[in-house]
Protein backbone atom coordinates (compact mmCIF):
# COMPACT_ATOMS: atom_id res chain seq x y z
CA UNK A 1 0.00 0.00 0.00
CA UNK A 2 1.06 3.58 -0.57
CA UNK A 3 -0.33 6.64 1.14
CA UNK A 4 -2.31 8.26 -1.67
CA UNK A 5 -3.49 11.29 0.31
CA UNK A 6 -4.81 12.76 3.53
CA UNK A 7 -8.19 14.43 3.17
CA UNK A 8 -10.82 16.23 5.19
CA UNK A 9 -14.47 15.22 4.88
CA UNK A 10 -16.21 18.54 4.25
CA UNK A 11 -19.50 17.68 5.96
CA UNK A 12 -18.04 16.26 9.17
CA UNK A 13 -14.55 17.85 9.21
CA UNK A 14 -13.14 14.40 9.97
CA UNK A 15 -9.79 13.34 8.54
CA UNK A 16 -9.24 10.31 6.36
CA UNK A 17 -6.03 8.74 5.06
CA UNK A 18 -6.43 7.08 1.68
CA UNK A 19 -4.14 4.11 1.09
CA UNK A 20 -3.84 2.66 -2.41
CA UNK A 21 -2.64 -0.76 -3.39
CA UNK A 22 0.64 -0.34 -5.23
CA UNK A 23 -0.18 -2.80 -8.00
CA UNK A 24 -3.95 -2.40 -8.23
CA UNK A 25 -6.60 0.29 -8.42
CA UNK A 26 -8.03 -0.43 -4.97
CA UNK A 27 -8.19 2.06 -2.12
CA UNK A 28 -8.47 1.75 1.65
CA UNK A 29 -9.91 4.79 3.46
CA UNK A 30 -8.91 5.00 7.13
CA UNK A 31 -10.50 7.62 9.38
CA UNK A 32 -7.93 9.21 11.70
CA UNK A 33 -7.72 11.99 14.27
CA UNK A 34 -6.65 15.52 13.38
CA UNK A 35 -3.22 15.23 15.04
CA UNK A 36 -2.47 11.93 13.33
CA UNK A 37 -3.63 13.29 9.96
CA UNK A 38 -1.34 16.29 10.47
CA UNK A 39 1.63 14.04 11.32
CA UNK A 40 1.04 11.98 8.16
CA UNK A 41 0.41 14.99 5.91
CA UNK A 42 3.50 16.83 7.18
CA UNK A 43 5.68 13.88 6.28
CA UNK A 44 4.06 13.51 2.84
CA UNK A 45 4.73 17.19 2.18
CA UNK A 46 8.32 16.99 3.42
CA UNK A 47 7.71 19.45 6.27
CA UNK A 48 10.31 19.06 9.01
CA UNK A 49 9.22 20.45 12.38
CA UNK A 50 11.60 22.63 14.37
CA UNK A 51 11.34 20.19 17.28
CA UNK A 52 10.49 16.48 16.91
CA UNK A 53 6.83 15.56 17.11
CA UNK A 54 5.77 12.30 18.76
CA UNK A 55 6.18 10.10 15.66
CA UNK A 56 9.53 11.70 14.83
CA UNK A 57 10.69 11.17 18.41
CA UNK A 58 9.65 7.51 18.41
CA UNK A 59 11.29 6.86 15.03
CA UNK A 60 14.51 8.50 16.24
CA UNK A 61 14.44 6.54 19.51
CA UNK A 62 14.02 3.24 17.63
CA UNK A 63 16.92 4.14 15.36
CA UNK A 64 19.17 5.14 18.27
CA UNK A 65 18.37 1.86 20.03
CA UNK A 66 19.22 -0.15 16.92
CA UNK A 67 15.64 -1.27 16.30
CA UNK A 68 14.62 -1.44 12.65
CA UNK A 69 11.00 -1.02 11.64
CA UNK A 70 10.71 -3.58 8.83
CA UNK A 71 7.06 -3.28 7.85
CA UNK A 72 3.63 -2.09 8.91
CA UNK A 73 0.54 -4.25 8.48
CA UNK A 74 -3.02 -2.95 8.62
CA UNK A 75 -4.11 -6.22 10.13
CA UNK A 76 -7.69 -6.05 11.31
CA UNK A 77 -10.96 -4.17 11.09
CA UNK A 78 -13.22 -4.65 14.11
CA UNK A 79 -16.10 -2.44 15.19
CA UNK A 80 -15.15 0.09 12.50
CA UNK A 81 -11.67 0.44 14.01
CA UNK A 82 -8.53 -0.52 12.16
CA UNK A 83 -5.69 -2.22 14.00
CA UNK A 84 -2.13 -2.39 12.79
CA UNK A 85 1.06 -4.21 13.63
CA UNK A 86 4.60 -2.91 13.64
CA UNK A 87 7.09 -5.58 12.63
CA UNK A 88 10.49 -4.63 14.06
CA UNK A 89 13.90 -6.26 14.27
CA UNK A 90 16.52 -5.93 16.95
CA UNK A 91 19.49 -8.02 15.94
CA UNK A 92 18.17 -11.53 15.35
CA UNK A 93 14.95 -10.87 17.29
CA UNK A 94 11.68 -10.00 15.52
CA UNK A 95 9.07 -8.11 17.49
CA UNK A 96 5.41 -7.72 16.50
CA UNK A 97 3.74 -4.78 18.27
CA UNK A 98 0.06 -3.79 18.20
CA UNK A 99 -0.53 -0.17 17.08
CA UNK A 100 -3.19 2.25 15.97
CA UNK A 101 -3.27 2.32 12.18
CA UNK A 102 -2.65 6.08 12.07
CA UNK A 103 0.46 5.78 14.25
CA UNK A 104 1.71 2.84 12.20
CA UNK A 105 1.27 4.78 8.94
CA UNK A 106 3.04 7.85 10.37
CA UNK A 107 5.96 5.68 11.50
CA UNK A 108 6.13 3.80 8.21
CA UNK A 109 6.48 7.08 6.34
CA UNK A 110 9.29 8.20 8.63
CA UNK A 111 11.13 4.88 8.37
CA UNK A 112 10.51 4.48 4.63
CA UNK A 113 9.05 0.99 5.04
CA UNK A 114 6.32 -0.84 3.20
CA UNK A 115 2.73 -0.70 4.43
CA UNK A 116 0.66 -3.84 3.90
CA UNK A 117 -3.01 -4.56 4.48
CA UNK A 118 -4.34 -8.06 5.02
CA UNK A 119 -6.60 -9.61 2.42
CA UNK A 120 -9.41 -9.69 4.98
CA UNK A 121 -9.19 -5.93 5.60
CA UNK A 122 -9.05 -5.18 1.88
CA UNK A 123 -11.99 -7.47 1.14
CA UNK A 124 -14.11 -5.82 3.85
CA UNK A 125 -13.15 -2.17 3.39
CA UNK A 126 -11.27 -1.76 0.12
CA UNK A 127 -12.89 0.29 -2.62
CA UNK A 128 -12.25 -0.42 -6.29
CA UNK A 129 -13.56 2.12 -8.82
CA UNK A 130 -14.10 -0.68 -11.38
CA UNK A 131 -16.62 -2.24 -8.97
CA UNK A 132 -18.96 0.65 -9.72
CA UNK A 133 -20.55 -1.37 -12.52
CA UNK A 134 -21.50 -4.14 -10.12
CA UNK A 135 -22.49 -2.12 -7.06
CA UNK A 136 -26.09 -1.11 -6.73
CA UNK A 137 -26.76 2.55 -7.54
CA UNK A 138 -27.62 3.46 -3.93
CA UNK A 139 -24.23 2.33 -2.59
CA UNK A 140 -22.49 4.03 -5.47
CA UNK A 141 -24.27 7.34 -4.82
CA UNK A 142 -23.20 7.25 -1.16
CA UNK A 143 -19.58 6.76 -2.25
CA UNK A 144 -19.90 9.56 -4.85
CA UNK A 145 -21.32 11.91 -2.22
CA UNK A 146 -18.46 11.05 0.12
CA UNK A 147 -15.77 11.62 -2.52
CA UNK A 148 -17.37 14.85 -3.69
CA UNK A 149 -17.44 16.20 -0.14
CA UNK A 150 -13.69 15.75 0.39
CA UNK A 151 -11.38 18.75 0.42
CA UNK A 152 -8.46 17.54 -1.68
CA UNK A 153 -5.45 19.88 -1.74
CA UNK A 154 -3.15 19.50 -4.71
CA UNK A 155 0.24 17.97 -3.82
CA UNK A 156 3.30 20.21 -4.29
CA UNK A 157 4.77 20.05 -7.78
CA UNK A 158 6.93 16.97 -8.27
CA UNK A 159 5.17 14.94 -5.56
CA UNK A 160 2.33 12.49 -5.87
Amino acid sequence: MVVESVRIHMLTSQHVVILKEADRDRYLPIWVGANEADAIARRLQGVVPERPLTHDLFATALDELGVQLKQVIISELADETYRARLIMELGDRTVDVDARSSDAIALALRAGVVIYATDDVLERAGVTPAEADTIDEERLSVFRDFVNSLDVPEPPEGES
